[in-house]
């Protein structure tokens, strides 16, 4: 009896055990799916069945661009790494056993060495020989590390080689070259596939050493996906990974299939050898036509191959042919311009726009500085725009290529000056305040009062409710406010004070997060959260459009807050400074500052653009506060390079706790 239960019992946790392993595997990316067709971009409110993110991705030209970039740099570099590890690992064994163990050991480093030390020293070594980074050095640093892959999986192949047989060959009068592709190449084929699909599988997957050797305006999948995430994905992507998942999933499905049928050929050849033992010709007959169906596959495999390649080098050919002779090179924050604004600057001057984005402050910061990317116009934040003009990081505008600077509000320019003294470097574009937002119904549940003031985060009732800026000097400016001092204090009793502060909350946060916060709050999953107020129209927006049951406020606490101010700004290095201005000059343009406010929903400093807006949004004082009442607000400053680390590490012991 316990004998046939045994079996039993073990059938059950292991079918168990699979059921679970499915679960885990498949329900997020099922989930994601199911996303991919939510007409809301929440990931917990269903809006309705819609394809219209399958279409918005077909017409992103970011998505499709991305794409095109991953292909391309996985085919050549796959080809090329291909092409030159075999003819390394042709070398490698001809050597004496010492050297050829050597240098295995040295090709093996690559392989073995963290991707981040080979993406940064790749880096070093394109500035350091003043290559400018872009498509060619992803190219080169593509094909760098995937040799060795290919080394790898053609050296079995080659010991298990006869070399009498190449011998011979050549004793027969064959030349070297007739030799080595008749005798030699057909024995390590399969390493050399090896190799190249392993080579394509390599490139098309990394992000690292691409994160660290992609210049301006160029993205593969993993960098344009890892920059969605950052800054909150979009339900575009949940489509494109959707339609990546079923791709391969046909292509497992077809490489499976491939060898049943193989097996079902055999079997039926079998049939036929045992219905007709005698039946040579039947025999020459069917391998002649496996022979043709294998070699057919070949070929078309081979034809597909090199069709890509001309099809490649032929739109690049034509992208090179139609590319303008005037560019510009922009850097800019995540989602913080209307794409249509883009396309009109480039309709009207004919200058083609690079247009390359960053999350943080810190992140554009040393790009720039490093100069191995040369952008025309850099759109930071106050305290930034600081420290590139203390560094001599910016040019001076020309004012008299900028008429319509007169729209933007001169009380802005005024603010400027905390962080520009004399108005020379920067040109504001948006500005708004930080705050506190919250779920009305949530709290009620929670029986906790609106939220007032910044110690009201520090409430243990709303212990995992809390969601808090995952940037160093927005969470130290809380604390900071909360404690009474100055968001911009070099004290590092003041600092401590705060550092001690944020940590005695983490217990109570949920999150620390960017931009996500508005789709956190949007679906319901906490009941407070510090955002920028620009996100505040966005939200309100959606939740109508969402018919939610619950309103989501905004407040300025009592203690004082940000007041800050991103600005347009020239690197030094830029090679178009005229056509920057250019385009600073049409971004001040009322019409277009209007179509960028009503994009992004932050605040515009340009007076023309206001005045266009409606009386509502107008008295919105959550978008436009009246300046006039704001108080304890400032403006964040530069603090130089020896306070900024203290602030960084205070920072890193916060978020290590």
């Amino acid at each position: 009896m316990m004998n046939t239960r045994l079996p039993s019992l073990r059938r059950f946790i292991s079918n168990f055990y699979l059921v679970l392993v499915l679960i885990f595997l498949y329900v997020p990316i099922v989930t994601m799916m199911i996303l991919s067709f939510n007409t809301s971009k929440s990931r917990t409110q269903w809006g309705g069945f819609t394809t219209g993110w399958y279409r918005q991705m077909f017409s992103d030209a970011s998505i499709i661009s991305a794409l095109y970039n991953t292909l391309m740099i996985a085919l050549i570099s796959a080809l090329a790494a291909c092409i030159i590890g075999t003819a390394a690992a042709i070398a490698i064994n001809s050597m004496k056993p010492v050297s050829r163990t050597i240098v295995m050991g040295i090709t093996n480093i690559p392989m073995l060495n963290a991707d981040i030390v080979t993406g940064i020293s790749l880096m070093l070594a394109f500035i350091a020989f003043g290559i400018s980074l872009g498509f060619k050095t992803i190219l080169i640093a593509h094909i760098t590390f995937n040799i060795p892959y290919v080394i790898l999986s053609v050296m079995p192949k080659l010991k298990q080689t006869s070399k009498s047989t190449y011998e011979a060959a050549l004793d027969l009068g064959a030349s070297p070259l007739y030799a080595f592709f008749k005798v030699v190449f057909p024995d390590i084929l399969p390493g050399v596939l090896s190799g190249f699909l392993l080579a394509f599988t390599m490139s098309l997957d990394d992000f690292i050493i691409t994160h660290f050797t992609r210049g301006a305006g160029i993205n593969t999948l993993s960098t344009l996906i890892y920059s969605q995430v950052r800054r909150g994905i979009q339900p575009s992507m949940y489509a494109l990974s959707t339609i990546i998942f079923l791709t391969v999933l046909v292509l497992l499905l077809i490489a499976n299939y491939r060898p049943k049928a193989k097996t079902a050929m055999k079997e039926s050849h079998a049939v036929r050898k045992q219905a007709s033992p005698s039946g040579d010709d039947n025999d020459k007959f069917f391998f002649k036509k496996r022979h043709f169906t294998e070699q057919l596959h070949k070929w078309s495999m081979v034809a597909a191959a090199v069709f890509i390649l001309l099809a490649a080098g032929l739109i690049s050919i034509k992208n090179y042919a139609m590319t303008h002779n005037d560019e510009l090179y922009v850097y800019n924050w995540g989602e913080y311009i209307d794409e249509e604004v883009v396309a009109m600057f480039e309709e009207e001057t004919g200058i083609r726009v690079v247009y390359d984005m960053f999350e943080t402050n810190e992140e554009m910061y040393p790009v720039i500085d490093a100069g191995a990317v040369c952008y025309d116009v850099v759109c930071p934040s106050d305290y930034m725009i600081q420290r590139m003009v203390e560094n001599d990081m910016l040019a001076e505008i020309n004012f008299d290529n900028i008429p319509n600077i007169d729209q933007i509000n001169p009380r802005y320019m005024e603010m400027s000056r905390a962080f520009d003294p004399q108005n020379r470097y920067s040109v504001p574009y948006c500005w708004g305040t930080v705050g506190i937002i919250y779920n009305t119904k949530r709290l009620s549940e929670l029986n906790v009062e609106p939220p007032t003031s910044w110690n009201d985060l520090w409430n243990p009732a709303l212990s995992g409710e809390i969601l808090m800026q995952d940037s160093v000097r927005d969470a130290f400016m809380v604390a900071l406010k909360k404690l009474g001092y100055s968001m911009n204090t070099t004290s590092v009793d003041e600092l401590q004070e705060a550092k001690d502060l944020l940590i005695a909350q983490k217990p109570l946060v949920q999150a620390y997060v960017i931009d996500q916060v508005r789709d956190k709050m949007i679906g319901g999953e906490a009941a407070v959260g510090v955002i920028y107020s620009g996100e505040l129209l966005y939200i309100q927006e959606e939740a109508e459009a969402l018919e939610l049951d619950y309103a989501l406020d905004y407040v300025i606490p009592k203690e004082g807050t940000n007041l800050w101010i991103d600005g347009w700004v020239i690197p030094a290095n830029a090679q178009n400074k005229e056509n920057a201005e250019k385009w600073i000059n049409f971004l001040c343009r009322p019409d277009i500052a209007l179509r960028n406010f009503e994009y992004i929903t932050y605040p515009t400093p340009n007076q023309g653009a206001f005045e266009l807006l409606d009386a509502e949004t107008q008295e919105n004082k959550a978008v436009f506060p009246d300046l006039d009442e704001l108080e304890n607000c400032e403006v964040f400053q530069y603090l130089g390079d020896e306070d900024d680390a203290v602030y960084n590490q205070l920072w890193k012991e916060v978020k290590s706790k």
